[in-house]
């Protein structure tokens, strides 16, 4: 078998957005992992839906294909 031929798995602590840190596994090869959304701070978790309407998209949409 060839030696070296799969990259390291090491723990990486990933950092959210929202503040919320956690430990895990990765092949990344970084030490800090950032992300965006996590599970602390995700709607389909929490129960919370955020619609975030940039230059009322939505309200053209329902205009065009009536909603």
């Amino acid at each position: 078998m060839k030696k070296d031929t799969h990259p390291k798995y090491e723990a990486v602590n990933v950092v959210c957005s929202c503040g919320n840190k956690f430990l895990t596994k990765s092949t990344i090869g970084q030490e800090e992992l950032q992300i965006e959304v996590c599970s602390n701070c995700h709607p389909f978790y929490t129960g919370q839906q955020k619609i975030i309407d940039s230059a009322g998209q939505i309200d053209k949409f329902k205009k065009r294909f009536g909603g």
